[in-house]
Formats: structure tokens, C-alpha cells, sequence
């Protein structure tokens, strides 16, 4: 397949039709695709694995509805975003999140991240703490809460074999896109609660972005890096600037049944913020709330974005 066609059948999966405007924008030495639609105060949704900007498809028009500008965009080597050669670790993808935010021309955004979308939700908050208005984090623990749950509970540790499976090399990648993205339905379905998480339809395109070359492969190097550098400097490093305090109304989001992360490990998240912050759990949900229940997870998500004054409830 020539350059030209391979383009083609990537935006084929990529641009999928709906109310929304595709489009291209320029951050931090890389070229990021964005799904927008409306008009207000920016609310960025950041996916989490194995997906791309479509599994915000329900929550861009209620969003958009609700009186907000609703970008959905894709993470570094992940949808229709470049898939550079190196770059995933969380501080630089933090730096795609904030620098997509003054791309699109704006003082600063409510955040809204599922799985590693808001581990750079959290990162960013730090990080950018002037661009982030509000941060709204979906089945992800706060970074230092993370790597203490990892390292020190068991039944995390276990939880998340996924993760340390990532850490062989070439196999996870070849894994995912074998039989066409099979593994990425197979982590659909178990990582979902029991009403199921996206729809046979919506796997099916979730199955394909995944086998467009190399998303496999940049796909899981953010979760490489996170245990590969809790050792290294780089990670130390990491680890001590996330001791700064998440200053923004933060609402935090969890399954009850996340198989993935417990709902132990993100409940001591609420630590690391000095700032209203709402812990909601969902009774019956896995690790994909927002798509198990797209009604209940976007209206909790629009009422406490509409909330002049959110509360600790």
C-alpha cells in the first residue's frame, strides 16, 4: 500500500461521520486530530486504551448542547494523530494536551480523561495548571496514587496484568493486531461491567484503528514507560513533581467493577487535591463507564461542569 492509500484507509476508520468537524492541529512538534462541534468554554476529552477520540462519540453532542465547544482529540500515535518515534511519556503527552489547548486559541479547558487520557489529565493539572480549568478523570488514579497501588497492593498488582504483560517486547503489539484486532474486542468485553461496554458495531471500528501501523506499538509504550522508569531518574523525577497539589474542582469518576483498576486504588486520589473535588462511583460499571452507561456518566459530567461552586460530596 503507497503513502497516498494508506492515508486514505487511515482516515476511512478515523474520520467517522457525525455532527462533528474534523481537523488537524499543530502542538509541541506534532500534528494532533481533532472531532469538535459547539460553542463555549472548551471542554478536551482525552481517550484512554484500546481506543481514539470515537469513544467520546456520545458525550460530543450532549456537551455541545449543553452550552460547551466539545473537542474529542486523538493522543500521540493513536487515531489520526502522528505517530512519532518516541515521545510517550506522560510529561511530553501532557505537553500534546496543553499545547492542542492554545492551538485552539483558548484561555484554558476543562479536561476530561478515561484511562490514560486522564493520567495526562492529572499530569497536566500539575503541570499547566493555569490551562486547566476544571478536571473531570475517569478510571485512572491520580499518578503517585498509581504507582503506590502498583507497587504496594497485591490484588493491583494483579489487576494489572495487562500492564506488566506490555512490558515484553514486540509481543503486545503483534497481539493486538492479530486476526484483526481480536485482542482489542477481547479487552473491550473484560474490561467492561456486566452490561457490556461499546456495542459489536462499535468494536469493530476500536478493532480497526488499532491495526493501522504502528498504533499497536505506540499504543502501549505510555504504559512501558510507566513501569519501566519507576526505577530511573526520569521517573523519580516524574514522581516528585506530582507531589504538587492539583489545584482545579476535580471530579473523579470510577466502576464500581473496573476489573482493570480498583476502585480502592483511585479513591485516595482525592490527597493530591487541594480544590473541591466529588468522588462519583457507578454500581454495576467496569472500566468503561462512559460507555456502559453514557446516559448516567454525561449527565454527572454536565452538572458538575454547569456547578458555579462543586462541593466534596
Amino acid at each position: 500500500m503507497t503513502a497516498p492509500e494508506h492515508s486514505e484507509a487511515r482516515a476511512a476508520v478515523v474520520h467517522r461521520d457525525g455532527p462533528w468537524i474534523h481537523r488537524d492541529v499543530a502542538a509541541n512538534g506534532a500534528r494532533f486530530h481533532i472531532a469538535e462541534m459547539g460553542e463555549g468554554p472548551l471542554v478536551l476529552l482525552l481517550h484512554g486504551f484500546p481506543q481514539f477520540w470515537w469513544t467520546w462519540r456520545r458525550q460530543l453532542p450532549a456537551l455541545a448542547e449543553a452550552g460547551y465547544r466539545a473537542v474529542a482529540m486523538d493522543l500521540r500515535g493513536v487515531g489520526g494523530s502522528d505517530r512519532t518515534p518516541r515521545g510517550y511519556d506522560p510529561a511530553n503527552m501532557a505537553l500534546d494536551v496543553t499545547g492542542v489547548i492554545r492551538s485552539l486559541g483558548e484561555p484554558d479547558a476543562a479536561l476530561v480523561g478515561h484511562d490514560l487520557g486522564g493520567y495526562l489529565a492529572w499530569t497536566a493539572a500539575v503541570m499547566r495548571p493555569k490551562l486547566v480549568r476544571r478536571l473531570a478523570v475517569s478510571s485512572m488514579p491520580h499518578p503517585r496514587a498509581w504507582r503506590a497501588a502498583l507497587l504496594r497492593d497485591p490484588r493491583q498488582t494483579a489487576a494489572s496484568g495487562a500492564v506488566w504483560g506490555f512490558q515484553r517486547p514486540w509481543l503486545p503489539e503483534r497481539r493486538l493486531v492479530a486476526d484483526g484486532g481480536a485482542e482489542v474486542a477481547r479487552l473491550l468485553e473484560e474490561w467492561s461491567g456486566p452490561a457490556g461496554g461499546p456495542d459489536e458495531d462499535a468494536v469493530e471500528v476500536f478493532r480497526r484503528a488499532m491495526c493501522i501501523p504502528p498504533t499497536a506499538h505506540c499504543s502501549v509504550e505510555p504504559y512501558r514507560w510507566m513501569v519501566r522508569s519507576l526505577a530511573r531518574p526520569d521517573g523519580i523525577a516524574f514522581n516528585r513533581r506530582m507531589r504538587a497539589p492539583v489545584r482545579v474542582p476535580t471530579l473523579h469518576l470510577h466502576g464500581a467493577l473496573d476489573p482493570v483498576v480498583r476502585a480502592r486504588s483511585a479513591a485516595g486520589s482525592a490527597a493530591y487535591v487541594e480544590a473541591p473535588y466529588r468522588w462519583r462511583l457507578f454500581d454495576g460499571l467496569g472500566h468503561y463507564p462512559h460507555e456502559e452507561d453514557p446516559v448516567a456518566f454525561t449527565a454527572e459530567l454536565v452538572e458538575w461542569l454547569r456547578d458555579p461552586e462543586p462541593d466534596r460530596r
